[in-house]
C-alpha cells in the first residue's frame, strides 16, 4: 500500500494562540477531564503493578494535557510528543517545565511517519486528533503507522468526535451539545465557527468505521469507555 501523508488539521477551539486554550477547553467538552483520568487509568490496568519503566507515544500532543497528568501520576513513565502544531507545543513545553518534567519528555514537530523507525512504545494516545484527519485512507494509515510502533499487547487510548454527520441523531447532539456550551459561557459566535467546521475542518466517522480501522490496523479488544454527546473514548491492544 502506498504511504499516505497525514498531516493533523488543527480547529481554531485547540489552537495555543487562543490563549485561554485551557481555560475554555474543558468547558467546550463535557467530561474533558475524565477523557484523560480514565485514560491513564485503562493504560495503568493494563499494563499492571510492577510494569517499570514505561515509554508512551502521544499522538498530538500539543497541549500537554496527557503527558503532564500521566506524568505526575507515574514517575516512571517517558513520553515521546508528537504534534505538528509550533503554538501547542509551545504549549506543552511549558508545562513540562513548570512540572519539571523535562528529563522524561521529547517532543517532535511534525507528523507521526517522521518519528524514527525502530523505536517501539508501550502505550499510545491518540486523544480529540482523528477527527481532523479528513480521508478514511489517512485515518487508517495513521492508526496503522500508531500500530507498527507500539510493542505486542502495547495498549492505544483513543479520544475524538464520532457519528454520521447526515443523522438526525447527530443534529441532535449538536444542538444539545450548543446548550451545553453555551450555558458554560461559550460565546454563540464561537459555537457557530465550531458548528461549521463539521466536514469542513473536522470529518467525524461512525463507530462501526472507528472499529473496521482498528482491527485493520492490528488493534483487537476495542472497547468504548466514554462518551458525551458526540465525543467517544476508546481503548484497543495492539495484537
Amino acid at each position: 500500500m502506498d504511504e499516505v501523508k497525514t498531516e493533523l488539521i488543527p480547529l481554531d477551539w485547540n489552537q495555543a494562540h487562543a490563549g485561554c486554550y485551557l481555560e475554555t477547553i474543558a468547558r467546550k467538552i463535557p467530561g474533558y477531564s475524565l477523557i484523560y483520568g480514565m485514560a491513564e487509568q485503562l493504560i495503568t490496568a493494563h499494563l499492571g503493578d510492577g510494569y517499570g519503566e514505561t515509554h508512551l507515544m502521544v499522538v498530538g500532543a500539543g497541549g500537554g494535557e496527557e503527558i503532564v497528568r500521566f506524568g505526575c501520576e507515574h514517575e516512571d513513565w517517558y513520553f515521546q510528543g508528537v504534534d505538528p502544531s509550533s503554538s501547542m507545543l509551545e504549549m506543552t513545553r511549558q508545562r513540562v517545565e513548570q512540572n519539571r518534567m523535562s528529563n522524561r519528555v521529547a517532543l517532535l514537530q511534525g507528523t507521526v511517519h517522521e518519528l524514527a523507525q525502530g523505536m517501539v512504545y508501550d502505550a499510545a494516545s491518540c486523544l480529540l486528533v482523528l477527527h481532523f484527519v479528513e480521508e478514511l485512507a489517512q485515518k487508517r494509515e495513521l492508526l496503522l503507522q500508531i500500530a507498527t510502533r507500539l510493542k505486542p499487547g502495547a495498549p492505544l487510548v483513543l479520544a475524538l468526535i464520532s457519528g454520521d454527520a447526515g443523522s438526525a441523531a447527530f443534529r441532535i447532539q449538536m444542538e444539545a451539545w450548543r446548550k451545553h456550551m453555551r450555558s458554560n459561557g461559550i460565546p454563540e459566535e464561537e459555537w457557530e465557527r465550531f458548528s461549521q467546521s463539521m466536514g469542513n475542518d473536522s470529518y467525524p466517522i461512525p463507530d462501526y468505521v472507528l472499529r473496521e480501522l482498528l482491527q485493520a490496523a492490528g488493534f483487537q479488544e476495542v472497547t468504548r469507555y466514554f462518551g458525551a454527546f458526540l465525543v467517544e473514548g476508546w481503548f484497543a491492544v495492539k495484537a
